[in-house]
């Protein structure tokens, strides 16, 4: 059985190109403002805002790595340097010897917090700004298809 190529149509082809180039470039302003004015990459702002949100501000490190799509070595890595830096502390999981915890430190907290006002401006003026309110309502109502069909699979 031969399966046939369904190649993108001209517009298909337009949306792709201009999604990628819209994603990449948004993502890759975002982190580099977040490494010049708060000193990470957006990697590590993301596990920052994870277990600020998480009860007691703790979350099970495979659990972590999931809701951050990373892999638990890539996890690991950034876990170790956010140690390093004392904005996040790794703690047996009570109720699984094999598993541990990250647990964002009061510092890391703090260091949250100052990073906050300007990365949210920056989502604001790079994204938001540039749509109208229908524009980022069709936005979020294509972001949540797309999400739901790859969760899906």
């Amino acid at each position: 059985m031969v399966l046939m190529t369904r190649w993108l149509d001209p517009d298909e082809q337009r949306t792709w190109r201009a999604f990628l180039s819209a994603s990449r470039g948004l993502m890759e302003t975002l982190d580099r403002e977040l490494q010049r004015d708060a000193g990470m990459p957006h990697a590590y702002y993301e596990i920052l805002v994870r277990l600020s949100e998480a009860p007691d501000r703790r979350m099970r490190m495979s659990e972590l790595a999931t809701e951050t799509a990373s892999s638990r070595s890539r996890l690991s890595h950034a876990a170790a340097r956010l140690e390093a830096a004392g904005w996040i502390r790794r703690e047996e999981c009570p109720t699984d010897r094999r598993g541990q915890l990250a647990v964002l430190t009061e510092q890391g907290f703090a260091t949250l917090a100052a990073a906050a006002p300007g990365h949210v401006e920056g989502v604001r003026r790079h994204l938001f700004d540039a749509l109208s309110p229908a524009q980022v309502d069709q936005l979020r109502r294509i972001s949540e298809a797309i999400a739901d069909h790859l969760n899906a699979s």
